[in-house]
């Protein structure tokens, strides 16, 4: 029987809608290696359902050159020079635009606004990651976006009218867990891996948008990010909070970019697949079959330049991200990454390849070969947190990030991870989502504010109740 991928897209809400039903309405900007994103949710406060109103991305390299005089203060993954005012200026724009397309007003209609990078893989110190996060948030309040709309509420009289039925502030306070799950070292995770973050909102996109499928996707799972960077978590099935016990760092779009990049389609330093996919279309059944022997090929020979392993101790960096493999040892995490050579010293071979494919096969191919190479890099991901015995038996699967979820991915990853034995009818078991890191902005925003919907929770494990009760009693301790 073949495997079917559940993959969510999110359901249309219309403007009468919002302006008249409980939405609260959060805004996502990202600032990342490829793309800088303003994405709007709006969670309907009575069904708990979220629904992404609209998108504007921009590229992070379309960003202004510094000025004189302005600080750089880091680079994205391709050199792109960064300043904190120009950063800022970048955000204001893009969340502008986006509030304007929606018809909707930055004063009045937006309820939240939650601020992320992925850039900090290429950073050198937390400091500059501190500075950065600061210059996102330059960004919101030039856009006009009031401070209380970006930190957590003291009391429930901070909250708009309208949600202080739905919040449960007087029960609980949001102490750090984001849908039932504790950051490692109940801290902000940054100290193990640079992008910690982004790897706990992915999580919780991810079992924010399973409720549109059949799948059950609270703890213990795995969830992975296949943006520029690879981020994501595994969690255990703890209560009433599951905790991190491990974490994935390194590459993943920028194998399909440095693939890509050699076919000269694109620009050789900045490029991204990204570009390409948007206008051509994916393989045909016929190229796949004709060429499958070529493609195999290919793919076998990029798989042996990329190295999935549990990260080396002596390791300050991995496939660019900065990590502390003992920091995470000595709390039980562990770091599983994904590295081309050293740092991404062999991507140049991933590009002479790509240029190899191109020039001998054409574009198709291309394409077919990353679909593959990334569905072996998925498999290999969980391979390693299953030797690692971070893999239960009702573990689910999480997949998210342009590098996971495009092309024929799905299908090619449900395959190998059926190799894997990890469970039968693992398509029962693996979900594939559209933004989980902005509906993950989604549902940090309302766990700030204590918004849940007890009806139709996101924490607690697989197939048990919300876990609202336990938390009271753990907090009242």
């Amino acid at each position: 029987m073949a495997l079917k991928p559940r993959i969510t897209e999110s359901p249309q809400v219309r403007l009468i809608d919002l302006k008249s039903k409980p939405f609260f309405i959060v805004a996502s900007v990202e600032v990342g290696n490829t793309t800088t994103k303003c994405i709007l949710t709006a969670t309907n406060m009575d069904t708990g359902r979220t629904h992404i109103i609209n998108k504007v991305v921009r590229m992070t390299r379309d960003v202004r050159p510094p000025k004189p005089g302005e600080v750089v203060f880091g680079k994205t993954l391709t050199g792109v020079e960064l300043t904190r005012e120009s950063v800022a200026e970048l955000v204001r724009g893009t969340l502008t635009e986006s509030m304007a397309e929606a018809n909707l007003d930055i004063k009045t209609d937006l309820d939240f606004v939650v601020r992320s990078t992925g850039v900090v893989a290429g950073f050198d110190s937390p400091e500059e990651v501190g500075e950065f996060i600061k210059a996102l948030a330059d960004g919101c309040l030039m856009a006009g976006v009031p401070p209380k709309n970006m930190t957590p509420p003291m009391s429930i009289s901070n909250i708009s009218k309208k949600f202080q039925k739905y919040s449960k502030l007087e029960k609980v306070i949001f102490d750090g867990a984001v849908a039932g799950v504790l950051p490692p070292i109940g801290s902000t995770g940054v100290e193990i891996v640079a992008n910690e973050m982004e790897g706990e909102l992915a999580t919780a996109g991810i079992k924010e948008a399973a409720k549109l499928t059949d799948v059950d996707f609270r703890n213990p799972c795995i969830s992975i990010d296949f943006g520029t960077t690879l981020d994501g978590r595994i969690t255990n099935s703890d209560q009433p909070y599951a905790k991190t016990v491990g974490n994935f760092c390194g590459y993943a779009g920028a194998i399909p970019d440095a693939i890509i990049r050699g076919s000269k389609i694109v620009d050789s330093k900045v490029g991204t697949a990204l570009e390409v996919f948007e206008k051509e279309k994916p393989p045909s059944f016929l190229t796949l079959k004709m060429k499958g022997k070529a493609i195999e090929a290919y793919a076998k020979r990029i798989q042996e330049l990329i190295i999935i392993e549990k990260v080396p101790r002596d390791r300050t960096r991995y496939g660019s991200v900065p990590v502390s493999p003992d920091a995470a040892e000595q709390i039980g995490v562990t770091l599983i990454g994904c590295d081309v050579g050293v740092n991404g010293s062999d991507m140049g071979k991933l590009s002479a390849i790509g240029m190899e494919i191109c020039k001998t096969h054409g574009l198709q191919v291309v394409y077919a070969v990353i679909d593959e190479v990334m569905a072996d890099v998925v498999c290999r991901l969980v391979k390693v947190a299953k030797e690692s015995r971070l893999v239960f038996e009702d573990t689910t699967i999480g997949i998210t990030g342009r590098a996971g979820i495009t092309g024929n991915k799905p299908k090619l990853i449900l395959k190998r991870l059926e190799e894997l034995n990890l469970a039968p009818k693992i398509d029962e078991r693996v979900v594939f989502v559209d933004d989980g890191l902005a509906r993950g902005a989604a549902v940090m925003a309302r766990c700030m504010n204590s918004l849940g919907s007890p009806q139709n929770p996101l924490g607690g494990k697989h197939g048990g109740k919300c876990i609202l009760a336990q938390r009271i009693k753990l907090q009242d301790k």
